[in-house]
């Protein structure tokens, strides 16, 4: 089984598709898949589908939707007839797998898959590795393990699927981690002296994140190591413009000793990377 949230909702079966076209069951599909391993509550999935008010068919209704997935597991694994009289050993290869992938547990149900087959437990994965390699202080490994991650996703999480209370709560956890892993691979490559290859990419982030000042930053960064300090500090106020329109708010202090970095001609990923350790150090004293 291959099942994609990462971007439009994705599930397949042994080439076959086993996506429902109705709404409800394919945020239901696609809350079992965000958890695969683990028991989903009866009520988590009521909550998903109806809210805090579930009318009171929604149990029934509920068992229907597991129902068609469960259908449409079969029907892409093979209808292998009706068993022997005398049943059937659970290893027998005769024996229905749909109550197996898609099985009744107590109060509620799971979707027995591996992580590496649903792309968001994949991402979480490479991301983790990805995070542990650059703590490691290999920059390569890292930029490589982040890269291969990020290009899991096409598009938004869950882009097409109507977002419940539980849905809603993994598509911002998703983007944040997305968010995160973009940032550390591009500090990754800056360390491995590659700002001329990040440059574009940062400037297109720069207008999708006008308020993320980590990006803003490392667009400062890649500037200052390109040799276009004034790039850089023109970055840095309009950054500064937007957040006290946007906000009320200067720059943080750790933007700010970046710009007094550049604006003294040192090294800005170094300013940068030891900002928040020379604060913390300066709170100690």
């Amino acid at each position: 089984m291959r099942i994609r949230v990462l971007g439009t909702l994705h599930a397949e079966t042994a080439g076959a598709s086993i996506a429902p076209s109705a709404a409800k069951p394919r945020q239901i599909l696609a809350l079992l898949a965000l958890r695969s391993r683990h028991i989903v509550p009866v009520s988590d999935l009521m909550e998903e589908v109806w809210g805090a008010g579930p009318p009171r068919s929604a149990p029934t209704t509920l068992q229907t939707y597991i129902l068609q997935l469960r259908r449409r597991l079969r029907a892409a694994l093979g209808d292998p007839g009706p068993l022997p009289a005398t049943g059937a050993a659970p290893c027998d290869p005769r024996v229905p797998g749909d109550k197996h992938i898609l099985a009744t547990r107590h109060g509620g149900y799971q979707l027995e898959i591996a992580d590496a087959d649903v792309d968001a437990l994949q991402f979480a994965q490479l991301t983790r590795n990805g995070h542990a390699a650059y703590e490691a202080g290999d920059m390569a490994k890292s930029a490589r393990l982040l890269d291969e991650a990020l290009a899991l996703w096409r598009g938004p999480a869950l882009a097409d699927l109507p977002h419940g209370k539980h849905l809603a709560i993994e598509a911002t956890r998703l983007e944040e981690s997305r968010l995160g892993a973009l940032e550390r691979r591009i500090d990754a490559d800056l360390r491995l002296g590659r700002h001329r290859q990040v440059l574009g990419e940062l400037c297109a982030l720069r207008s999708r994140y006008p308020l993320y000042e980590n990006l803003h930053a490392l667009l400062m960064v890649a500037f200052h190591q390109d040799g276009r300090s004034s790039d850089a500090l023109v970055a840095f106020r309009r950054l500064r413009a937007t957040l006290v329109e946007e906000l009320g708010l200067e720059p943080s202090p750790r933007i700010d000793r970046l710009h007094q970095a550049i604006l003294r001609g040192e090294d800005a990923l170094a300013a940068w990377r030891g900002a928040e350790s020379g604060a913390a150090a300066g709170l100690a004293g």
